[in-house]
């Protein structure tokens, strides 16, 4: 789980984070102000199934679309993507036509991340 950018609000992904890890999950918190290039580096070299970024800044397109090339160039599309945070409901189709498996804007429920992680993750242990 990331949070890239100068976004400094970090509550919401340590609460995900705590709930992902409450259900069984391993999570690894790349922690603030990390670039795409940072988390996507970090994916590779701990072999995520999943990664999640927590977008609070308005910048979700753009920071999306870096991450879906960098992604693609890097040959991660076994990778799970997920986004959440402040996100408009007229964004979401936008994101999911760039490569977003799903969107978690604020205010949704633990159970739903959890259970849609669980029957997403493209690889198997």
């Amino acid at each position: 789980m990331g949070k890239p950018g100068l976004d400094g609000h970090d509550r919401g992904v340590k609460v995900v984070a705590y709930a992902l890890k409450d259900a069984g999950m391993e999570v690894l918190y790349t922690g603030l102000h990390n670039t795409v290039q940072d988390i996507v580096n970090q994916a590779m070299q701990e072999d995520v199934d999943v990664i999640g970024l927590s977008i609070m800044s308005g910048a979700h397109i753009p920071i999306c679309r870096k991450l879906m090339e960098l992604i693609k160039k890097e040959g991660l599309t076994d990778i799970l993507v997920v986004v959440g945070g402040v996100i408009p409901s007229r964004d979401i189709d936008v994101l999911k036509e760039m490569g977003v498996d799903e969107v978690f804007p604020n205010g949704s429920n633990f159970d739903e991340i959890i259970r849609f992680i669980q029957e997403h993750v493209k690889r198997q242990e």
